[in-house]
């Protein structure tokens, strides 16, 4: 049996509510022992239906976390999940980036500060920073060389 897809399980999931809603519909309007029949055949029908769709929706892929399923079974919200977890990535990103640079400006004073006090390692010191800056920065580099000494 081939997998369905999830547009198949998203009409499934409708027939049930609208069969649902059948139900809702016959308790309400209920007459006694000649609506008892449609009853019990709405819901089997029901019963048929959310079998079919248990079996179905197992067979699609999970590709939904599992924290997002625990939170909208508490009853709350997957966009604000969504966001919270945005704005902590960004928040990541961020503290990161900043650790990033503190180490950049560290390396680079150290640098400074051991060419200070040694000046007769100062051919090493630049061997190491060159090998040690990122590629981007070195790209850049080349090309304001390659600028500067065309004009």
């Amino acid at each position: 049996m081939a997998p369905k897809s999830i547009d198949a399980v998203d009409d499934q999931i409708k027939d049930v509510i609208q069969d649902l809603f059948q139900i809702q519909v016959a308790t309400h309007n209920y007459a006694g022992p000649q609506t008892q029949q449609e009853l019990v055949r709405l819901i089997t029908r029901l019963a048929g239906s959310l079998a079919t769709l248990s079996n179905d929706a197992s067979a699609l892929p999970d590709q939904i976390p599992p924290e997002i399923v625990d939170y909208v079974d508490s009853g709350r919200n997957p966009d604000i999940y969504t966001r919270e977890f945005v704005e902590l990535v960004q928040k990541s990103n961020q503290y990161l980036k900043g650790r990033s640079e503190a180490f950049t400006r560290f390396r680079d004073e150290l640098a400074e500060e051991m060419v200070k006090a040694w000046p007769e390692m100062k051919t090493d010191v630049d061997n190491v920073l060159q090998s040690k800056r990122p590629e981007q920065e070195k790209k850049e580099e080349v090309a304001v060389q390659t600028n500067g000494t065309s004009s």
